[in-house]
This record gives structure tokens, C-alpha cells and sequence, in this order.
């Protein structure tokens, strides 16, 4: 029998009714905060959640603990295991998680402990995660927060509601088809954390050199290095014609990401003459957020003052080389030193100009070339396994996300909730 006949036959007639969050559950509560400078209320040996922590995943335990003196004078209660959490504040609201050891929480968490005789916990949390933008649109003020009233009011479709046995038979069946999928997902993804710490230590041994191996120049030395400059004001320049020059920030920037590929915005070529132009091949390396950060440009644009450019390198340095290079802990090391020794707080271009920089055999400069295009072709293959979208494991592991979202989707396809709640997935195709 096919996956999907599967499916179909395991949901065929079986009655369905929503019922509030607060229907199915012992209990619906939030946290607390211990009064902060108080010494003895932190540094214990308690678990107490906040919502930074709460990620579509298992929450094994917290980054800040709490005291038994904080527990009792502050509204941060224990939960059980087990309970499903919904971030109720700010830029995580939606967001859900299940804590899989006791704990406390702070008072934007919305702790929920079901009532395992009508609803399966996990069952839930699958459920809740496919509403995640639903839930999020709930949200008002200016940081569009939800409260536990409005969890309370969330409704679940429980499956044959008059029969209790099937209908949890039912949920545990959709939940292990998921967890099936999520387990995958997991596997991926620290096969994937595992070659990150493997291409950090080739890159880290194959870019330490003996003495006399290689020749140290500044970078200064072998390129270009000019800070971006940015027309004011700025909005005077911004245009949607098609002979605009790509305006580079920092948005335009991909996580893991070894290039710039494109922008959102354009900017005048006047605007252009009153910044800085740089050329395809050329780098780009923050100085303020996320500073020492390197990026190769895939397209000709204009950079602003939050950037600071390498060109004119390609005669001694090979590009690749460069960026595994100025990726490095060491060099990254070696920007932190360099503010935290000064009276600057950003990366400037002066900073930049003195990074040391190995040339392998400085007097054969095609056998330079060849032996920098070796190297960088080793940590490529590791870059490309760690970072790219069309062939590594973050390709996998994207696809392994869409999988478990479309037969989430097609479990939990039931008819739409009379209360008016969120609608499933069928009827939002249809």
C-alpha cells in the first residue's frame, strides 16, 4: 500500500471536532521573572525558560537558571515534562517547543499541560507548528504579543472525539509518521553541524604555514582596502529604474552565504558617484554588525560606510584563497584583538590594511597561484557540503523540511473549524 493510500484510508470517516486549547488541557499558565539584580535569585541549579529558547523543537534545558529564593518570590511556577509552549512576546510569538525536563519559566511563555486522556501531547505540538503564521497574526501592540487568554482559545481538531481509544490511536499514528520525519531532519542536521567542525579544522590546518613555508604580507600591502561611503540623504537616490546601480546592505547579505548575488535596492548613478563602486570578484567585509564577515560580489554595486572593500589582489592572491582565509577563527580572532586593544568599536579600513596574509611560494608567482588554488579547492568541497543550497546538506535538509510539511499538512487536513479558528490545509487550497 502506497504512503498516500495509507494516509487516506487511516483518516477516511472519521469525525472530527475542534475543541479550545483550554478543553483539552489540566492546565494553562505562564511564567514569571525573578527580580533581576538580585544576586540570589540566579545562578542556581533550576531551568528557567524564556522565549529566545523557544524554536520549533525539544527544550532540554535553559541558558540561565534560577534559585529556589527566586522561584518563591517571583510568578515563575514549575511545569511538568512534557507540556507545549507557546512564545507569546514579541519577535518569537507563535513559536513552539516542548520541554522535556521540569522547569520554570518567564511570564512570556504560555505553558500548556494537555490532558493525555483526549489529546496527545505531540500531537498538539505538530499541530500548533502548522499554525504558526495564524498564530502569529494574532498578535497586537508594537510588538504584536498574544496572552494566554488567546492560547486558551486556539482550537485543535481532535479525531473521533466519542471514542477516546481510536481518536488517541489516531494522533499517535500521525505523530509517529512525523516524528519519523523530524527524526530525519535531526539526523541531517547534526551530520551537517559535525562537517562544519570538520571544514573549520582542514581550513585552520591547512592555512597555518612553518616559518619559511610562506611569505607574510599586509593586506594592505597586496590589495586595495577603502571604506564604502553613503549620498545623503539616501532616499534621494533610491530609483526602480532599470539603469540604477545595485545598493548593497547588509540585508542583502545570505547566511552562510559565500556571495552577493543581488539587492533589493537601486540607487542613481549620481548616487553612485557619492558611494563607492565596486566590481564583480571584489570583497566586501562588515565593519559594524557582524563585523569581519567576508563576502565576494557576484555583481557590479555600490556599497555603503557599513562596509569596507578589498579589490585589486587578483595579480598575488587567488579569490577563493582569500575568502577561506579571512573566514578563519584566526582571523576573525585577530579583528576582535584589534578593537578590543583600540579605541574603536568598528572595523575600520585601517584595521583591515595590517591583517598579516601567508603568499605560498612568494618567489614563483605561478606556482603561488597553483598552490593557493589547491588549497582552496580542498575547503570548497567542504564549504560546499556546509553551506550550498543546490548541493549540500542544507539542500538535504530543506527537503526534508518541505517532506515532513506536506504530510503534516495532509494529516492534519480536517474540515475547517465552525468556530472560525484557522482553516486546514484543503481548504486553503481550495
Amino acid at each position: 500500500m502506497s504512503q498516500l493510500n495509507y494516509l487516506e484510508k487511516l483518516l477516511d470517516g472519521v469525525d472530527v471536532e475542534w475543541k479550545p486549547l483550554d478543553d483539552i488541557s489540566v492546565k494553562i499558565s505562564s511564567g514569571g521573572t525573578p527580580k533581576t539584580g538580585v544576586a540570589e535569585f540566579y545562578d542556581g541549579d533550576i531551568p528557567w525558560l524564556r522565549t529566545q529558547e523557544v524554536n520549533f523543537d525539544e527544550i532540554w534545558d535553559t541558558g540561565v537558571k534560577i534559585t529556589e529564593a527566586g522561584v518563591d518570590n517571583s510568578s515563575a511556577k514549575w511545569i511538568p515534562a512534557n507540556c507545549v509552549i507557546v512564545a507569546m512576546y514579541g519577535a518569537t510569538v507563535g513559536k513552539i517547543g516542548i520541554n522535556k525536563i521540569p522547569m520554570t519559566t518567564n511570564q512570556a511563555c504560555a505553558n500548556i499541560q494537555l490532558d493525555g486522556n483526549i489529546a496527545n501531547y505531540r500531537y498538539v505540538f505538530h499541530f500548533l507548528l502548522s499554525q504558526y503564521e495564524y498564530i502569529k497574526s494574532l498578535g497586537s501592540g508594537s510588538q504584536t504579543n498574544i496572552n494566554a487568554g488567546i492560547v486558551k482559545k486556539l482550537v485543535v481538531p481532535i479525531p473521533c472525539p466519542n471514542n477516546p481509544e481510536k481518536s488517541l490511536a489516531i494522533q499517535a499514528e500521525i505523530v509517529r509518521i512525523l516524528d519519523a520525519f523530524t527524526a530525519m531532519t535531526a539526523e541531517l542536521t547534526a551530520e551537517l553541524n559535525m562537517r562544519k567542525k570538520q571544514y573549520n579544522y582542514y581550513r585552520d590546518q591547512l592555512l597555518s604555514f612553518e616559518e619559511g613555508d610562506v611569505e607574510w604580507k599586509t593586506l594592505g600591502e597586496v590589495a586595495k582596502i577603502q571604506r564604502g561611503a553613503s549620498p545623503r540623504p539616501i532616499a534621494k537616490f533610491i530609483t526602480d529604474d532599470d539603469g540604477g546601480v545595485p545598493w548593497i546592505k547588509i540585508g542583502d547579505t545570505e547566511t552562510g552565504s559565500k556571495y552577493v548575488e543581488k539587492t533589493a535596492q537601486k540607487i542613481t548613478k549620481e548616487g553612485a558617484k557619492k558611494s563607492r563602486v565596486l566590481n564583480k570578484g571584489d570583497f566586501i567585509i562588515s565593519n559594524s554588525m557582524s563585523f569581519g564577515r567576508p563576502y565576494i560580489l557576484n555583481i557590479r554595486g555600490a556599497i555603503h560606510d557599513g562596509w569596507a572593500s578589498v579589490s585589486e589582489f587578483g595579480d598575488k592572491l587567488n579569490s577563493d584563497f582569500l575568502y577561506h582565509y579571512l573566514s578563519s577563527q584566526n582571523v576573525q580572532n585577530y579583528w576582535v584583538s584589534k578593537i578590543n586593544s583600540g579605541s574603536v568599536s568598528n572595523l575600520n579600513a585601517d584595521i583591515i590594511k595590517t591583517l598579516p596574509i601567508p603568499i605560498p611560494c612568494p618567489d614563483n608567482l605561478e606556482k603561488s597561484l597553483a598552490e593557493q588554488a589547491r588549497i582552496a579547492s580542498i575547503l570548497d568541497k567542504f564549504d560546499t557540503l556546509t553551506t550550498s543550497l543546490q548541493e549540500g546538506l542544507p539542500r538535504e535538509i530543506e527537503l526534508r523540511q518541505k517532506q515532513y510539511e506536506y504530510y503534516r499538512d495532509l494529516l492534519l487536513s480536517f474540515p475547517a473549524s465552525p468556530a472560525g479558528g484557522p482553516k486546514s490545509h484543503s481548504d486553503e487550497a481550495a
